[in-house]
């Protein structure tokens, strides 16, 4: 087979090496970089992928040599810019990842771009803040605080100050901050026997995630329901910090490293106990099933971890085939447009909250596979705003076109945005946004 053809193999991953002072070599980057690019401009199959691909191409078109050699180095970083490191072109796109001899791998060539900027302190105070998670959210959770934090968000004045001063678009809908936060208010459940099945523990741990310890702690109220509701014992971890998501692509590696030297030691003790590690984010589980075991590759209890971590559904249906979780929905859903994040596509676990969502008697299930272009902190940005919502204009009609009961995505962060999109498309519609867990419940009727 010639290299041209592509591998027909398995895409795999190497580790990434980023404690070898090598990986920090600007002209290092930009050899390989110019590599890449090449290649990936003799194939341009990502062009309509995200906005990294068209401005990577654009430059080169307009060179003066129409060739990556007419690029200057100097607007590599426009293209690193654009991505958000959502995995896409190396899982579902590239012909040359790894076997292939091209051993390309784009997506961690951006972040080894990223980590060289941070290194730099070519990084801005905001993005310092937007991917402080942990710090952000028990300081807006204090009481008295959490009032004003949520009103200054929704006020027009103060979105325009934040807008000019931090650069955090005025449009941009931001969720709110919980009054009382997920964990304090969750207590464990062991009162059920443990009953392992073939594929699955038959005990929980639950990684609660920032997002919904400090923003929307209904969504780990509703997966402790249906776990109650399936008698499976649970119990929360320990102690968590961030999964260092928002950090990795910042390029603060670092920081990562900070935050898994906290998580880890809990959820390995956890893992080696039987348990079944589950996160209600896709990115979280992302995080500790991809990104952590490349960067720690030698780490035994990182690699526990990973094989223990579990998206919630992938640990739902599998519990299923297992014969051992319950089918008793008493509420219909009427029709769910539900949205998949490239964060969950990503897990290679197949579309599992869809199977899942489909054992719901008189419930249709509307399935968008497709970037909807939030993508973490990105979308919040002045300078991406506009095309994050440009990125997700097919979702936002492909989710209207069934006129839905409800709107639906693992990603809250997602299923926020294909709201705003939906409502500034003037799709009239009086689909409720709901998480796919909290339709669960409600199916269930708990």
């Amino acid at each position: 087979m010639s290299a041209r053809e592509g591998s027909l193999e398995a895409p795999t991953r190497h580790p990434l090496d980023w404690k070898n002072p090598e990986f920090y070599d600007e002209d290092k980057l930009h050899a390989e970089m110019e590599r890449v690019f090449d290649i990936c401009h003799g194939c341009r199959r990502c062009v309509n992928l995200c906005t990294a691909f068209p401005t990577l191409f654009d430059l080169v078109d307009e060179s003066a040599t129409m060739e990556v050699d007419g690029v200057d180095k100097k607007d590599y970083n426009k293209v690193v810019d654009q991505c958000y490191l959502c995995d896409m072109c190396y899982l579902s796109k590239c012909p040359y990842v790894p076997p292939h001899q091209w051993n390309v791998d784009f997506p961690h060539l951006m972040l080894r771009a990223k980590a060289i900027k941070f290194r730099k302190g070519e990084i801005t105070f905001r993005d310092r803040l937007l991917s402080s998670t942990d710090a952000m959210g028990k300081l807006a959770t204090i009481p008295v605080v959490v009032q004003t934090v949520n009103a200054l968000n929704k006020n027009a004045t103060a979105r325009g100050v934040m807008d000019s001063a931090l650069q955090i678009h005025r449009d941009r809908r931001l969720p709110e901050y919980a009054s009382a936060t997920f964990r304090p208010n969750a207590e464990a459940s062991t009162a059920f026997a443990v009953k392992d099945g073939a594929k699955t523990p038959g005990k929980v741990a639950i990684y609660s995630t920032c997002y919904v310890n400090y923003n929307e702690p209904g969504i780990g109220h509703d997966l402790l329901a249906v776990l109650e509701h399936n008698e499976i014992p649970y119990v929360l971890v320990d102690k968590e910090a961030c999964c260092g998501m928002p950090k990795l692509e910042l390029g603060d590696l670092e920081a990562v490293e900070r935050n898994k030297n906290i998580n880890i030691p809990h959820l390995a003790k956890l893992a080696k106990a039987g348990y079944a590690i589950l996160t209600p984010i896709p990115s979280c589980t992302l995080m500790f099933k991809q990104e952590l075991p490349l960067m720690f590759p030698e780490d035994a209890d990182v690699q526990a971890v990973k094989a223990a971590m579990f998206d919630p559904f992938e640990y739902f249906v599998l519990r299923n085939r297992d014969g051992l979780l319950k089918t008793d929905f008493n509420h219909a859903l009427g029709k769910v447009s539900y949205h998949i994040p490239c964060h969950s596509r990503v897990q290679n676990v197949g579309q599992k909250t869809r199977e899942m969502l489909q054992l719901i008697p008189d419930t249709t299930v509307n399935t968008v596979e497709r970037c909807a272009g939030h993508d973490g902190t990105w979308g919040v940005k002045t300078e991406y705003y506009d095309n994050s919502m440009k990125i997700g204009r097919p979702v936002f009609r492909q989710m209207a076109e069934v006129q839905p009961d409800y709107i639906s995505s693992d990603c809250p962060i997602a299923g926020r945005h294909i709201q705003q999109g939906m409502d500034e498309a003037g799709a009239a519609s009086t689909a409720e946004k709901m998480h796919p867990i909290s339709l669960v419940r409600k199916a269930y009727g708990i």
